[in-house]
Protein backbone atom coordinates (compact mmCIF):
# COMPACT_ATOMS: atom_id res chain seq x y z
CA UNK A 1 0.00 0.00 0.00
CA UNK A 2 1.40 3.36 -1.05
CA UNK A 3 1.25 5.87 1.80
CA UNK A 4 3.02 8.77 0.13
CA UNK A 5 4.18 9.72 -3.37
CA UNK A 6 6.53 12.54 -4.36
CA UNK A 7 5.94 13.42 -7.99
CA UNK A 8 8.23 15.66 -10.10
CA UNK A 9 9.31 17.41 -6.91
CA UNK A 10 11.64 20.41 -6.97
CA UNK A 11 12.78 21.81 -3.62
CA UNK A 12 14.51 25.00 -2.57
CA UNK A 13 14.15 28.52 -1.25
CA UNK A 14 13.09 31.84 -2.78
CA UNK A 15 12.67 30.27 -6.19
CA UNK A 16 16.13 28.69 -6.22
CA UNK A 17 15.96 24.90 -6.64
CA UNK A 18 18.48 22.72 -4.80
CA UNK A 19 16.78 19.43 -5.78
CA UNK A 20 14.91 18.80 -9.03
CA UNK A 21 12.70 16.08 -10.50
CA UNK A 22 12.42 13.94 -7.39
CA UNK A 23 10.10 10.96 -7.85
CA UNK A 24 9.52 8.14 -5.37
CA UNK A 25 6.90 6.21 -3.43
CA UNK A 26 6.88 5.23 0.23
CA UNK A 27 4.91 2.09 0.99
CA UNK A 28 3.49 0.79 4.24
CA UNK A 29 6.31 -0.97 6.10
CA UNK A 30 9.22 0.62 4.23
CA UNK A 31 12.39 1.66 6.04
CA UNK A 32 13.74 4.55 3.98
CA UNK A 33 17.08 6.25 4.61
CA UNK A 34 17.78 9.66 3.08
CA UNK A 35 21.51 10.14 2.52
CA UNK A 36 23.72 12.62 0.70
CA UNK A 37 26.11 15.50 1.01
CA UNK A 38 25.70 18.28 3.56
CA UNK A 39 23.43 21.06 2.29
CA UNK A 40 22.01 18.89 -0.48
CA UNK A 41 18.37 19.30 0.63
CA UNK A 42 17.70 16.31 2.87
CA UNK A 43 16.04 18.30 5.66
CA UNK A 44 14.21 20.41 3.07
CA UNK A 45 12.74 17.22 1.62
CA UNK A 46 11.60 16.11 5.07
CA UNK A 47 9.93 19.48 5.75
CA UNK A 48 8.18 19.24 2.39
CA UNK A 49 6.90 15.73 3.14
CA UNK A 50 5.54 17.06 6.44
CA UNK A 51 3.80 19.96 4.69
CA UNK A 52 5.91 22.53 6.56
CA UNK A 53 7.39 23.89 3.34
CA UNK A 54 5.79 23.98 -0.12
CA UNK A 55 7.67 22.50 -3.09
CA UNK A 56 8.84 24.81 -5.88
CA UNK A 57 7.33 22.36 -8.36
CA UNK A 58 5.56 19.02 -8.23
CA UNK A 59 3.52 17.67 -5.36
CA UNK A 60 3.36 15.33 -2.39
CA UNK A 61 0.42 12.93 -2.60
CA UNK A 62 -0.85 10.84 0.31
CA UNK A 63 -2.79 7.64 -0.29
CA UNK A 64 -5.47 5.43 1.23
CA UNK A 65 -6.83 8.08 3.58
CA UNK A 66 -3.41 8.83 5.06
CA UNK A 67 -2.75 12.52 5.83
CA UNK A 68 0.42 14.56 6.31
CA UNK A 69 -0.83 15.57 9.77
CA UNK A 70 -0.72 11.88 10.77
CA UNK A 71 3.07 11.65 10.34
CA UNK A 72 5.12 11.41 13.53
CA UNK A 73 8.22 13.62 13.46
CA UNK A 74 11.45 13.56 15.44
CA UNK A 75 13.48 16.65 14.42
CA UNK A 76 17.09 17.41 15.14
CA UNK A 77 17.33 18.81 18.66
CA UNK A 78 18.59 22.30 19.37
CA UNK A 79 20.24 23.34 22.65
CA UNK A 80 17.04 25.19 23.59
CA UNK A 81 14.91 22.08 23.02
CA UNK A 82 17.25 19.91 25.11
CA UNK A 83 16.72 22.33 28.01
CA UNK A 84 12.92 22.39 27.73
CA UNK A 85 11.39 22.60 31.26
CA UNK A 86 8.47 20.18 30.84
CA UNK A 87 7.83 16.70 32.17
CA UNK A 88 8.16 13.52 30.14
CA UNK A 89 4.38 13.05 30.40
CA UNK A 90 3.64 16.55 29.09
CA UNK A 91 5.99 16.22 26.13
CA UNK A 92 4.77 12.78 25.06
CA UNK A 93 1.09 13.69 25.46
CA UNK A 94 1.62 16.76 23.26
CA UNK A 95 2.18 14.36 20.37
CA UNK A 96 -1.58 13.78 20.37
CA UNK A 97 -2.37 17.46 19.73
CA UNK A 98 -3.09 17.01 16.00
CA UNK A 99 -5.85 14.55 16.90
CA UNK A 100 -7.71 16.94 19.20
CA UNK A 101 -9.43 19.16 16.66
CA UNK A 102 -11.20 21.93 18.58
CA UNK A 103 -11.25 20.05 21.89
CA UNK A 104 -9.43 21.93 24.66
CA UNK A 105 -8.42 18.80 26.58
CA UNK A 106 -6.88 15.40 25.82
CA UNK A 107 -9.33 12.52 25.97
CA UNK A 108 -8.86 9.17 27.74
CA UNK A 109 -7.70 7.36 24.58
CA UNK A 110 -5.00 9.94 23.93
CA UNK A 111 -3.79 9.62 27.52
CA UNK A 112 -3.72 5.83 27.19
CA UNK A 113 -1.72 6.10 23.98
CA UNK A 114 0.78 8.44 25.65
CA UNK A 115 1.22 6.05 28.57
CA UNK A 116 1.62 3.03 26.27
CA UNK A 117 4.24 4.77 24.15
CA UNK A 118 6.17 5.86 27.23
CA UNK A 119 6.15 2.23 28.38
CA UNK A 120 7.21 1.05 24.91
CA UNK A 121 10.24 3.34 25.04
CA UNK A 122 11.18 2.07 28.52
CA UNK A 123 10.60 5.46 30.17
CA UNK A 124 7.81 4.64 32.63
CA UNK A 125 10.08 5.25 35.63
CA UNK A 126 10.69 8.78 34.35
CA UNK A 127 7.12 9.73 33.46
CA UNK A 128 7.08 12.67 35.92
CA UNK A 129 10.75 13.59 35.43
CA UNK A 130 11.78 16.89 33.92
CA UNK A 131 12.85 16.42 30.31
CA UNK A 132 15.96 18.60 30.60
CA UNK A 133 17.30 16.43 33.43
CA UNK A 134 17.40 13.31 31.23
CA UNK A 135 20.39 11.97 29.32
CA UNK A 136 20.58 12.43 25.55
CA UNK A 137 19.47 8.87 24.89
CA UNK A 138 16.54 9.19 27.29
CA UNK A 139 15.48 12.43 25.62
CA UNK A 140 15.44 10.70 22.24
CA UNK A 141 13.29 7.91 23.65
CA UNK A 142 10.84 10.54 24.93
CA UNK A 143 10.73 12.25 21.54
CA UNK A 144 10.16 8.90 19.83
CA UNK A 145 7.24 8.25 22.19
CA UNK A 146 5.88 11.68 21.31
CA UNK A 147 6.21 10.97 17.57
CA UNK A 148 4.37 7.67 17.99
CA UNK A 149 1.46 9.49 19.64
CA UNK A 150 0.98 11.38 16.38
CA UNK A 151 0.85 8.31 14.15
CA UNK A 152 0.15 4.64 13.73
CA UNK A 153 1.70 4.51 10.27
CA UNK A 154 4.78 6.67 9.58
CA UNK A 155 7.58 8.40 11.49
CA UNK A 156 10.17 10.81 10.09
CA UNK A 157 13.49 11.02 11.92
CA UNK A 158 16.09 13.72 11.23
CA UNK A 159 19.49 12.35 12.31
CA UNK A 160 18.14 10.82 15.54
CA UNK A 161 21.51 9.65 16.95
CA UNK A 162 23.55 12.86 16.57
CA UNK A 163 25.68 13.43 19.67
CA UNK A 164 24.92 10.05 21.25
CA UNK A 165 27.61 7.57 22.31
CA UNK A 166 27.95 4.29 20.36
CA UNK A 167 26.06 2.15 22.90
CA UNK A 168 23.07 4.50 23.05
CA UNK A 169 23.21 4.93 19.27
CA UNK A 170 22.84 1.17 18.87
CA UNK A 171 19.91 1.14 21.30
CA UNK A 172 18.07 3.87 19.36
CA UNK A 173 18.67 2.07 16.05
CA UNK A 174 17.32 -1.16 17.56
CA UNK A 175 14.21 0.62 18.85
CA UNK A 176 13.50 2.15 15.45
CA UNK A 177 14.12 -1.17 13.69
CA UNK A 178 11.67 -2.95 16.01
CA UNK A 179 9.05 -0.25 15.42
CA UNK A 180 9.41 -0.94 11.71
CA UNK A 181 9.60 -4.73 11.74
CA UNK A 182 7.38 -5.64 14.70
CA UNK A 183 4.89 -2.76 14.80
CA UNK A 184 4.71 -2.11 11.05
CA UNK A 185 5.58 1.59 11.38
CA UNK A 186 6.98 3.04 8.16
CA UNK A 187 10.32 4.75 8.87
CA UNK A 188 11.87 7.62 6.91
CA UNK A 189 15.22 8.66 8.39
CA UNK A 190 17.89 11.19 7.44
CA UNK A 191 21.27 9.77 8.37
CA UNK A 192 24.96 10.49 7.91
CA UNK A 193 25.64 6.97 9.20
CA UNK A 194 25.89 5.10 5.92
CA UNK A 195 26.70 1.80 7.69
CA UNK A 196 23.43 1.98 9.61
CA UNK A 197 21.57 2.90 6.44
CA UNK A 198 22.96 -0.16 4.68
CA UNK A 199 22.12 -2.38 7.66
CA UNK A 200 18.52 -1.32 8.28
CA UNK A 201 17.06 0.38 5.21
CA UNK A 202 14.94 -1.29 2.56
CA UNK A 203 15.05 1.80 0.33
CA UNK A 204 17.57 4.60 -0.16
CA UNK A 205 16.99 8.17 -1.31
CA UNK A 206 20.30 9.80 -2.23
CA UNK A 207 20.30 13.56 -2.76
CA UNK A 208 23.33 15.31 -4.22
CA UNK A 209 24.62 16.36 -7.62
CA UNK A 210 22.40 13.59 -8.92
CA UNK A 211 19.39 11.94 -7.29
CA UNK A 212 18.77 8.26 -6.67
CA UNK A 213 15.63 6.56 -5.33
CA UNK A 214 15.47 2.79 -5.13
CA UNK A 215 16.11 -0.34 -3.11
CA UNK A 216 19.22 -0.79 -1.00
CA UNK A 217 20.65 -3.35 -3.44
CA UNK A 218 20.02 -1.05 -6.39
CA UNK A 219 21.72 1.79 -4.55
CA UNK A 220 24.84 -0.25 -3.76
CA UNK A 221 25.39 -0.87 -7.45
CA UNK A 222 24.61 2.73 -8.48
CA UNK A 223 27.09 5.42 -9.53
CA UNK A 224 25.77 7.67 -6.73
CA UNK A 225 26.76 5.14 -4.09
CA UNK A 226 30.17 4.47 -5.63
CA UNK A 227 31.07 8.17 -5.68
CA UNK A 228 29.52 8.92 -2.30
CA UNK A 229 31.21 6.07 -0.46
CA UNK A 230 34.53 6.66 -2.21
CA UNK A 231 34.63 10.34 -1.34
CA UNK A 232 33.64 9.70 2.28
CA UNK A 233 31.28 12.67 2.16
CA UNK A 234 28.83 10.84 4.39
CA UNK A 235 31.13 11.46 7.30
CA UNK A 236 30.58 15.20 7.11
Amino acid sequence: MVLLTCKDLSLGYEGHAIVKNLNFEINQGDYVCIVGENGSGKSTLMKTILGLQPPLEGKVITGDGFRQTEIGYLPQQSIVQKDFPASVWEIVLSGCSNRMGLRPFYNSQEKRDAKENIEKMGMSDHIRSCYRELSGGQQQRVLLARALCATRKMILLDEPVTGLDPIVTGEIYDIVYNLNRKDGITVVMISHDIEAAMKYATKIIHIGKTVFCGTKDEYLSSMEAKLFLKDGEHNG
